[in-house]
């Protein structure tokens, strides 16, 4: 094949999987906010809220890494099927059974089929990207997900107040059915540029020595945490106050905005500074916008404050991958994402159960405080980390 046909081809697989990642987060998106709101109606606490988030991260922190090798042995197609169709089946059960017991169920099925998804395609835009593309091209597919974040949210906001509850988990169920054929096209559409590795994996010690690899994954998960947090407790904070399900969506819908606006331009920001850099100041702005949360409680004020958060966790997602991607071995860049999503996950477990405990004893104030806080250190130790030359570019 000439090296234009392979343009060509990789070119086409990644709009493919921009599209089909749209379609998959917009209702694994929608069901995070879905979820939450779904509790609280039952009766739930804060801390009972956060044991359902809990588990969109408790069986990923254990399957993470496996998936990650699993993924670098055989390729993208089988985990790209399992997430989409797990995602649709776990949104469908709690509209065959709308129960808090039908709920457990429905965010442990969520977070491992996601898990599968999201190991398998970033991988294989990574594989698929020369490297002065693959920032660029990270960037593009984190559009995608940029996109659901705003679609996903206010579309279960809007749908929860007109039809419900149950019957909002089986319309954000809809959009999965397309994705799952796109997945089952796969052998049609992904280029073949799965590399096995030369040697057996060694265990993720040795990957985390990598100092660039180590820092990016520390990066990440406190920027992970940050957007989770904010995932979580935004629906909460917004019903204390009287807010309604559709002016909640508009509020979460404010942080995707600017997520997808700050991704548009992104590009331009790699051209004057490294991913590195970029992803240090963006934890500074995603602590400045926490520290404005505990002082508002309308629609529009949380809006500004969920705009401004947006620009600090928008270019964690996109950033960390290209870190970590470009700091893997070759032959374990599956192995070293699902590392990655490990440390995230174990974030997305302790956060909901932490901060929701934090919640239920101290108020909402001690917590958004307290995440501004750890956002602070973590800019503060890779702006050190700058300083001394630990941290280097990618290449």
């Amino acid at each position: 094949m000439s090296r234009r046909n392979r343009v060509l081809e990789s070119s086409m697989a990644l709009y493919i999987i921009v599209a089909m990642t749209f379609l998959a987060h917009v209702g694994f998106a929608g069901s995070r906010v879905l979820v939450a709101l779904f509790a609280v109606d039952q009766g739930a606490t804060p801390f009972i809220v956060g044991t359902v988030i809990s588990l969109y991260a408790a069986v990923p922190i254990v399957l993470a890494l496996p998936a990650g090798r699993m993924t670098d042995r055989l390729g993208y197609q089988i985990p790209i099927l399992f997430g989409t169709c797990g995602i649709c089946i776990a949104l469908l059960m709690v509209w065959v059974w709308p129960t808090m017991t039908t709920l457990y169920f429905t965010a442990t099925l969520l977070g491992i089929s996601f898990m599968a998804f999201q190991i398998a395609t970033q991988t294989l835009v990574g594989a698929m990207s020369a490297p002065e593309r693959r920032a660029n091209n990270f960037n593009l597919i984190s559009l995608g997900f940029a996109l659901a974040n705003f679609i996903g949210p206010l579309l279960a906001g809007i749908l929860i107040d007109q039809i419900g509850h149950g019957r909002t988990f089986f319309a954000l169920a809809m959009p999965l059915v397309p994705a799952i054929i796109i997945a089952a096209l796969g052998s049609r559409w992904i280029p073949d540029v799965h590399t096995k590795s030369q040697q057996p994996s060694s265990g993720s010690r040795d990957l985390l020595k990598i100092k660039p690899l180590r820092n990016a994954m520390i990066a990440s998960a406190i920027v992970s945490s940050a957007w989770d947090l904010y995932q979580f407790f935004m629906p909460i904070y917004g019903r204390a106050h009287g807010l309604s399900a559709t002016e909640i969506g508009f509020i979460l819908s404010a942080f995707a905005t600017s997520i997808i606006m700050v991704r548009l331009v992104l590009p331009l920001g790699l051209k004057r500074a490294s991913a590195a850099e970029l992803l240090t100041y963006a934890m500074f702005v995603a602590c400045a916008g926490y520290c404005l949360f505990p002082l508002f409680h309308t629609v529009w004020t949380l809006a500004i404050a969920s705009f401004i958060l947006g620009i600090g966790c928008g270019c964690g997602q996109p950033l960390s991958l290209t870190l970590v991607y470009n700091a893997s071995p070759p032959g374990r860049t599956g192995e070293s994402a699902g590392l990655r999503i490990t440390a995230n996950q174990t974030m997305h477990f302790i956060v909901p159960l932490l901060f929701g405990a934090l919640g239920s004893v101290a108020g909402m104030a001690a917590v958004f405080f307290t995440n501004a806080g750890l956002l602070a250190i973590g800019g503060g130790f890779s702006q050190r980390n700058h300083a001394t030359g630990k941290t280097q570019p990618p290449s």
